[in-house]
């Protein structure tokens, strides 16, 4: 199972974000458990400035705007 935090305020692309992940995620039949993190010192501990950001098994995969579906596919198969 993969470990996926979206990073962010709650705004309207943090949710699409996670909404995609999850999606994609169903599709490609990969188990995940999603965390929505918004606190700020949290956010910023992730060295993340813009959100959202993606952390995905630890590691911050993307930060601002909402992420191609590609780099998401890309993300839950490897």
């Amino acid at each position: 199972m993969k470990s996926i935090k979206v990073l962010g305020s709650g705004c309207k692309t943090c949710v699409n974000t996670a909404r995609l992940i999850e999606d994609k995620a169903r599709a490609l039949g990969v188990a995940v458990e999603i965390e929505k993190v918004t606190d700020m010192a949290a956010i910023l501990g992730h060295g993340v400035m813009s959100t959202p950001g993606v952390v995905v098994d630890g590691k911050l995969v993307h930060a601002g705007g909402l992420p191609r579906p590609e780099a998401v596919e890309a993300w839950l198969t490897v």
